[in-house]
């Protein structure tokens, strides 16, 4: 299974000859450029909301102005009808379906039929409050003329009325007033009709367009996260997956592993950094092995020559013995006092050559502690011993305070009786005459603590920090070599 590091697409763009801010400004300005879409598409959502809106209002004026004039054409030909002696005409007159009909009554109609008319459809186009498209205005202008013409008809009609002719008027209202009636009727119906329809189309028309909106922007907004989301992933893991594998690289080279290398498609400065890391990876693995080999020559070296000191030292040291013992005669108080200057810097220098011994095999990791069960009051006294007449000669007084619940050590015997020795020599070498140099030893919880004190001249706190450094030794000169 691929990493996330390891997908095609964020290696495709690791790959990008391009800087990091630079792939950051792109993915910076696509999800800007998201935003702005989103931003647009809500603006043309609105515009074509409120421009629906604004025909929709449009339409329902029309729609009611076109029904007012239904509702007069209607009531025309009602009171036609009721002027023709129809049913309504008793109700509409007060008098009961057996009485006859009154003159006054007929013309009282005639005139409510012409101030009903002319209140109410006489209007022109500019009283109607807005617009008509061409086809209405068509209509309208038929509506106009034909009830210019029924206008007519009917003041003929009421002057019948008047003269007491009604036959005649009763007779022109059947022949002429009563077919424009119906035509004005079935005219101002379509109108309204029609306006109606579109009105009812159109608000479907603005429910179906709101609902794709809707969906179209939920799906550009759901989009456009889903590749803001998507581009912030890729340039992060495109920048995340070759530090991680840098860091290992580097956790690896502090841990002295220098076999391998850090591999990243990047183009970029992340891909620069990598080839520096590999390349310093390199440097570093052959700088540890020529350091590994040249500490492995100076222990060999160490060794060999320690190894071809020590022979010719112990002849030294072993004929000095025999002649102290006077196997070949008796010597001089000079000669012996030579001699003993002998043995002492012979054994001096075997005790330097098993220092530089046992540093060798401290380097080259060989150093084994030999751990027994011994007295430490013991080894304290052989301590003292061997450096009793160094300070005998030099006016130190040496004490010793060891704890006797201290019994049994579990350690290794000789290296704490060599490290007791070079403690006890440079408290002595450094303690003048009339001073003292103190050994203690006590039980601290499960250990045994031992220190050396001396009322010498001390260590300096400037000198502390560098008194455990190679060849590095405290007093008038400090550094010495050898």
């Amino acid at each position: 299974m691929l990493s996330r590091a390891d997908n095609p697409l964020i290696r495709a763009v690791g790959r990008m000859p391009a800087r990091v801010q630079t792939k950051l400004f792109i993915a910076f300005v696509t999800i800007v450029a998201l935003l702005v879409v989103l931003l647009l598409l809500s603006l043309r959502v609105l515009g074509e909301s409120n421009a629906r809106v604004e025909t929709l209002g449009q339409l329902q004026q029309r729609a009611t102005k076109y029904q007012e004039l239904q509702t007069d054409a209607a009531q025309l030909r009602l009171m036609l009808t009721i002027r023709a002696g129809g049913t309504d005409l008793k109700v509409w007159a007060g008098d009961s379906p057996s009485s006859g009909f009154k003159g006054d009554v007929l013309l009282a109609i005639d005139q409510a039929t012409q101030v009903s008319t002319v209140s109410r459809m006489g209007t022109d186009l500019g009283q109607l409050g807005f617009e008509p498209p061409g086809d209405e205005q068509k209509t309208l202008a038929q509506i106009r003329g034909d009830y210019s013409q029924f206008t007519d008809v009917m003041n003929t009609i009421t002057s019948f009325d008047k003269g007491g002719n009604p036959t005649q008027g009763m007779n022109l209202q059947r022949s002429r007033a009563e077919p424009l009636a119906e035509h004005l009727k079935a005219l101002t119906a379509g109108l309204a009709g029609t306006t109606q329809g579109l009105t009812e189309a159109t608000i479907r028309q603005s429910a179906t367009a709101f609902a794709d909106s809707q969906r179209l922007f939920v799906a550009v907004a759901v989009a456009s996260i889903l590749l803001a989301l998507a581009l912030g992933y890729i340039i992060s893991w495109s920048l995340i997956g070759p530090i991680k594998r840098m860091e290992s690289r580097l956790a690896a080279i502090a841990s002295g592993d220098f076999s391998g290398h850090v591999t990243i498609s990047n183009r970029d400065e992340l891909g620069a950094l990598a080839a520096n890391i590999n390349a310093m990876n390199d440097e570093l693995g052959r700088l540890y092995k020529e350091l590994e080999a040249a500490s492995r020559h100076k222990t060999e070296f160490l060794a060999n020559m320690s190894h071809e000191l020590r022979t010719p030292l112990n002849a030294i040291i072993g004929f000095s013995q025999v002649l102290r013992e006077k196997m070949f005669g008796e010597l001089n108080e000079k000669q012996a006092d030579y001699l003993d200057d002998i043995l002492s810097s012979g054994q001096h220098l075997l005790n330097l050559i098993n220092d530089i011994l046992d540093l060798s095999k401290v380097e080259a990791g060989r150093m084994e502690l030999q751990a027994s069960a011994f007295p430490l009051a013991e080894v304290v006294e052989n301590s003292l011993s061997m450096v009793r007449e160094r300070a005998t000669r030099q006016g130190v007084a040496l004490l010793t305070h060891v704890d006797p619940s201290v019994g049994l050590l579990d350690a290794d015997e000789r290296k704490i009786k060599q490290i007791l020795f070079n403690l006890l020599s440079n408290a002595v070498k450094f303690t003048a005459d009339g001073g003292r140099v103190t050994l203690a030893a006590r039980t601290v919880d499960d250990s045994v603590e031992i220190s050396v004190a001396d009322t010498g001249v001390g260590i300096g706190p400037e000198e502390q920090v560098r008194i455990f450094d190679e060849f590095y030794q405290v007093g008038p000169g400090t550094t010495q070599e050898g």
